[in-house]
C-alpha cells in the first residue's frame, strides 16, 4: 500500500491537535526512529503544539521509548495490531512523517529518515503557522542525510 499522498484526505487522528501538524508513525525497536526521535523533540520545540508520534506498540512501550529517546515533549499515542490508523495511513516504513493541515488534508509526506524531507516539512509548517523556520538539521550534526527505516 502506498502512503497517502499530497493532497490526500487523511483520516482524522485522537487525540490530535487541530490546526496544521506533523504526524510522525514509528516503532520502538526501529533503529532509524531511535536515531531520529531527539529531532522529532526539536520539531515539538521549535513548533509547540504541531507535533504527534504514532508508535505501532504498546502505549507503555511508546511512553517508554519517548522518555528513553529523547521526545519526552511530543505528545505520543498507540497504533496497536493490526495497526488500523497506519493503514489508513498507507504506513510502510518507519519512520514516516506526513504534514497534515487544519482539514485533515496531507500536506507532504517523507519516508525514512531523510534530511531534505524534514526539513521540507518543518519550512511548510513554519510557513503554514506563520512561525519562523528553524532548520532543525544540517550537515554535520551527526546524521546522515538519509537512512532508510
Amino acid at each position: 500500500m502506498e502512503p497517502l499522498s499530497p493532497g490526500s484526505s487523511a483520516p482524522r487522528i485522537d487525540g490530535a491537535q487541530g490546526g496544521t501538524r506533523v504526524a510522525i508513525f514509528f516503532k520502538i525497536n526501529c533503529p532509524v526512529c531511535q536515531m531520529a526521535a531527539p529531532k522529532f523533540e526539536q520539531l515539538e520545540a521549535a513548533y509547540p503544539g504541531r507535533t504527534l508520534a504514532i508508535g505501532q506498540d504498546s502505549e507503555a512501550d511508546v511512553a517508554a521509548f519517548a522518555d528513553r529517546f529523547g521526545m519526552a515533549s511530543v505528545p505520543v499515542r498507540s497504533d496497536l495490531p493490526p495497526y488500523a490508523l497506519s493503514d489508513a495511513f498507507g504506513v510502510r516504513v518507519v519512520p514516516t512523517m506526513f504534514l497534515l493541515d487544519d482539514a485533515d488534508t496531507v500536506v507532504d509526506v517523507a519516508e525514512s529518515w531523510d534530511r531534505d524531507g524534514f526539513l521540507r516539512i518543518t519550512r511548510l509548517l513554519a510557513d503554514a503557522t506563520d512561525a519562523e523556520f528553524v532548520p532543525l538539521s544540517e550537515e554535520g550534526d551527526g546524521l546522515p542525510a538519509f537512512r532508510p527505516g
